[in-house]
C-alpha cells in the first residue's frame, strides 16, 4: 500500500510527565479515530523543564519510563505506528538523552534515535538555551522501515544540518523525513517553514514535523505550526499554535515522481576545497 494517513499531534508540554501523557494520549486517540495509521508527537513529549534539579527528579531511565510504557500500550491498543518525537530519558545521574521512539502496532520499539545536534544558543531577544548542560548528544543517524516506506528520524535543531538529511535520504533510503520539534517563537517565525521546505525539496521526501506550541509553565514560548510538506516542497497541512491533531494522506508515489523530475540525489559529486588565493598543485 503506497498511501497512508499520517497525523501530527501538537501539544504544550508542562513540567509534569503524567499530565503530558494524559494530554498526548487523548490527542493520539483523536488521530486514530480520524483514521491515522502513523501518528507523530513533538519533541519533549514528556516534559519541558529548565531547572536541572526538577528535570532530573521528574524523568526516568528508559526501562522504567511511565510515559513510554503508556504510549507503547496505546500503540498496541490502537494498532498504529506511534512515533514519539522525543522523551527525556535518564542515562546518568545528571545527564539525559533526548530520545525519539518509533513504536510498532504491536507495542514494540522499532527504532530509537538520540538527538545529535544540541541547541546551545544565545538569542537576540535575550533568551539563552544550553541543551548540552542536561542532554548527552547522540552519534548515530537512524532510519526505520514502515509499511509504506522508509522513515528518517531527526529532532528539532537537527533541522539546521542538511548533511544529516542528505544521508538519511541518500544512504539511508528514506522517502519520509521527520522533524518533531520544540522551536522557539523567534527562531520559528524566522526559519521554521523555509528550513523544513528546503529539507523536503533537497531530498525529494515527505516531511512530517509535529511541534510544541504556546506558552509553557516555565515561561518558554514555542512556535507550533506543526506541518506536513510534500516532496515538491508544498505545504499540505499546517496547524496554528494551540494543541491539536493535524491529518493528511501521504502518497508515497510522489517521492519517485519528484525524484524523477529532479534527480538531484543521483548527482552528488566528490570535490576538494581550496582557498581561491592558493595556487593549484602542479601535476606530477
Amino acid at each position: 500500500m503506497a498511501t497512508f494517513r499520517a497525523a501530527l499531534v501538537q501539544t504544550t508540554s508542562s513540567r509534569l510527565p503524567e499530565r503530558n501523557a494524559e494530554a498526548v494520549e487523548a490527542l493520539v486517540r483523536e488521530a486514530a479515530a480520524q483514521g491515522a495509521q502513523y501518528v507523530q508527537t513533538p519533541e519533549n513529549t514528556n516534559i519541558i523543564e529548565h531547572e536541572a534539579d526538577r528535570f532530573f527528579a521528574a524523568i526516568s531511565e528508559e526501562a522504567r519510563d511511565p510515559v513510554l510504557k503508556r504510549l507503547r500500550a496505546l500503540a498496541a491498543e490502537l494498532g498504529i505506528w506511534l512515533h514519539v518525537g522525543s522523551l527525556a530519558v535518564k542515562v546518568a545521574e545528571t545527564k539525559a538523552a533526548n530520545r525519539a521512539f518509533v513504536i510498532a502496532p504491536d507495542g514494540s520499539v522499532a527504532a530509537r534515535y538520540d538527538k545529535i545536534h544540541l541547541f546551545d544558543v544565545d538569542l537576540a531577544n535575550g533568551e539563552q538555551y544550553r541543551e548540552s548542560a542536561k542532554i548527552r548528544a547522540g552519534g548515530e543517524a537512524v532510519t526505520v522501515d514502515l509499511p509504506w516506506g522508509r522513515l528518517g528520524v531527526a529532532i528539532c535543531y537537527d533541522l539546521r544540518f542538511p548533511h544529516l538529511f542528505r544521508a538519511l535520504a541518500q544512504e539511508g533510503g528514506a522517502g519520509i523525513l521527520s522533524v518533531p520539534a520544540a522551536f522557539t517563537k523567534p527562531t520559528g517565525e524566522a526559519h521554521w517553514h523555509v528550513l523544513l521546505r528546503a529539507r523536503a525539496i533537497e531530498n525529494g521526501c515527505w516531511l512530517l514535523a509535529a511541534a510544541q506550541g504556546g506558552v509553557h509553565e516555565t515561561g518558554r514560548q514555542t512556535y507550533g505550526h506543526s506541518v506536513i510538506i510534500d516532496p515538491w516542497g508544498r505545504v499540505v497541512a499546517e496547524a496554528g499554535t494551540d494543541p491539536c491533531v493535524l491529518v493528511a494522506d501521504i502518497d508515497m508515489a510522489e517521492v519517485a515522481a519528484v525524484r524523477g523530475r529532479v534527480p538531484a540525489l543521483q548527482h552528488d559529486r566528490d570535490f576538494t576545497l581550496r582557498a581561491a588565493d592558493k595556487p593549484l598543485k602542479a601535476s606530477a
